[in-house]
């Protein structure tokens, strides 16, 4: 994909929607640009995972990380937890 955006007399610019919509951002998000051989890249600053939002969705009383997880296996299975 390869798309153009101006810079203004402020030094801004607008990202155009498809390039947003590629890097998953929106208005407030961050972005990296990173110097290269080549040219620049951009990504987006990313503080926590995009996915830590739906950490223990439908796992009502289960702690998260994978020791729990097994754990939970375990107790499903019919096998005693590991200490």
């Amino acid at each position: 994909m390869q798309t153009k955006a101006k810079i203004t007399s402020k030094g801004q610019i607008t990202i155009p929607r498809s390039v947003r919509r590629a890097l998953g951002v929106q208005e407030g998000d961050n972005l990296v640009f990173e110097q290269t051989e080549k040219g620049f890249n951009v990504t987006p600053a990313r503080e926590k995972s995009l996915f830590a939002k739906y950490r223990g969705i439908g796992n009502p009383g289960l702690a998260s990380g994978r020791e729990s997880v097994l754990n939970a296996i375990r107790e499903i299975r019919g096998h005693e937890e590991s200490e």
